[in-house]
This record gives C-alpha cells, sequence and structure tokens, in this order.
C-alpha cells in the first residue's frame, strides 16, 4: 500500500513540528512539506506540480497573510480534487461554515485525540467527511443563521429561526430548550408568524418554510 502524503500548513513552527513527528512514526503517513500560511503553500503545490501532489492539506484555520478558509478556496480552484482537513483550536459558527463551503473535506478541532485525527485523515483520503457532534451542530446552527439572516420576508430573525425549527417538526419545548426562551415566548412567535404568513396551523408555516426553499427537505 503506497503512503498517504500529506502537506502540513501551520503558522506555529512547534505545532507542525509535532504533528510532523506524530505522522511519521505512522506507517500509512509521509509529510512531504510544511507551510506557515495559505500563500506560502499555494506557492508549494505548484512547485510540486500534479505528478507530487500531496493526497492531503492538514491546515490551520488562523493564519497570517491567507487564512484556511481562503487557501482552501485558492487551492481548490488550482487543484481541485486535492483533499483538505482544517485542523484548529476554534469552534465558531461561521468559521466552521466558511471553511466547508470553501470545501474542506473535514474540520477538526485540535482537542481531539491522536487516535481521532489519524481517523479524520484516513477518512478525508477516502473522501469520506469526517467530523465530531461539536462541529457538526456549529456547522447545523451556522447554515441556519446565513439562512435567516439572507431572507428580508418581514419576518424578525427570532421568528425566522422559530419557522425553520417547525419545518424541523419541532415542539414548542423543543424549540424553547433550543433557543433558550420560555414556552410562551415561543407560543408569541409562533402567533405571529402565523399572522405574518397568514397562515392557520403549524403545519402550514412547515409548508411555507420549505416552499420558500429555507428549510432542508
Amino acid at each position: 500500500m503506497s503512503l498517504i502524503k500529506v502537506l502540513l500548513v501551520d503558522d506555529h513552527d512547534m505545532v507542525r513540528m509535532g504533528l510532523k513527528t506524530y505522522l511519521m512514526l505512522d506507517p500509512m503517513f509521509e509529510v512531504i512539506g510544511e507551510a506557515a500560511n495559505g500563500h506560502e503553500a499555494l506557492g508549494m503545490l505548484r512547485e510540486l506540480g500534479h505528478e507530487a501532489m500531496p493526497d492531503l492539506v492538514l491546515m490551520d484555520l488562523m493564519m497570517p497573510v491567507m487564512n484556511g478558509a481562503e487557501t482552501t478556496r485558492a487551492v481548490l480552484a488550482e487543484f481541485p480534487g486535492l483533499k483538505i482537513v482544517i485542523l484548529t483550536s476554534f469552534l465558531e459558527d461561521d468559521l466552521v461554515v466558511d471553511a466547508i463551503e470553501a470545501g474542506a473535506v473535514s474540520y477538526v478541532l485540535k482537542t481531539v485525540s491522536a487516535e481521532e485525527l489519524i481517523y479524520a485523515l484516513q477518512g478525508a483520503y477516502r473522501g469520506m467527511p469526517v467530523m465530531t457532534g461539536d462541529v457538526s451542530q456549529a456547522l447545523t446552527r451556522g447554515i441556519r443563521q446565513r439562512t435567516v439572516q439572507g431572507d428580508s420576508s418581514g419576518l424578525t430573525e427570532r421568528e425566522k429561526e422559530v419557522l425553520l425549527l417547525i419545518a424541523e417538526g419541532k415542539t414548542n419545548k423543543d424549540i424553547g430548550e433550543e433557543l433558550h426562551i420560555s414556552i410562551k415566548t415561543v407560543k408569541t412567535h409562533v402567533s405571529n408568524l402565523l399572522m405574518k404568513c397568514e397562515l392557520d396551523d403549524r403545519t402550514q408555516l412547515a409548508i411555507y418554510a420549505h416552499r420558500k426553499g429555507w428549510a432542508q427537505s
């Protein structure tokens, strides 16, 4: 079996050294290069060319010059099909969405165990996205928030959040727990939604959200 070739991209020397040391101990991996930022990584890939291209790029998210999401877009524009795994300390919803929308296969936190990182890299190599529960939840929240903010229907942001949860089949209790509001407040939002959308019940609200393309099928 051929080795999985990895390019490391991180602006911290010690992080790269630690990752390289660990990966080189695993008989499945070969670290073929290191870069301190996205711009440097892009230049290195151009020098390597398609014949010597790595199988995976393991990249930090927050870096000077070009961050991980920007680098992912730039790299995939020139080298489509290259597998990129984001390894970061940040779990902000927008950052997760940015990285995945840019084309990263997986988004992994630096708090994962060595075994979990290897599993993520093996999965990415096979084209299988790997994310922990926390990352998946952040991705879902980020996408939902962008959907809400991108609409101009006259509904408030909170009403749109409630509408999307209704479309997912959530009860008032579920919605209250997820949004950290009282059931009474949820009922008020539902009443406002019915009035503003000129509908009669929750089922019609759910259908309305799907027809608008706001809710996932």
